[in-house]
């Protein structure tokens, strides 16, 4: 059975980088498409990007395009989070999903198999 787990959180300053990663077991990632999810405290998760099974096609949140770039390695089943441009309101538990698709259908319609996530803290 996949099980996903998220590394890579911490605090950073505003504009500031850091780089998520989202490691597979029990199941070869190269056949599902993976996301990441957000949700800071108070508000609902949120999809903020995705990455279809071959790496063709990548999707983001407006908020977050130009600044975020997903990335994955099926040879080393991880999935990548390069995080650039932090700003304050990306704080938030980040987790890495799939509905266990080949395209990034989950993040139109929802993910339903999330990791327990890693903490990122944007502040001053």
């Amino acid at each position: 059975q996949l099980q996903l787990v998220e590394s890579g959180g911490g605090w950073v300053q505003p504009g500031g980088s850091l780089r998520l990663s989202c490691a597979a077991s029990g199941s070869t990632l190269d056949r599902y498409a993976i996301g990441w999810v957000r949700q800071a405290p108070g508000k609902e998760r949120e999809a903020v990007s995705c990455i279809d099974s071959a790496a063709g096609s990548t999707n983001y949140v407006d908020s977050v395009r130009g600044r975020f770039t997903i990335s994955r390695d099926n040879a080393k089943n991880t999935v990548y989070l390069q995080m650039n441009s932090l700003k304050p309101e990306d704080t938030g538990v980040y987790s890495c999903a799939t509905d266990y698709n080949r395209y990034c259908s989950g993040f139109v319609w929802g993910f339903n198999y999330w990791g327990q996530g890693t903490q990122v803290t944007v502040s001053s």
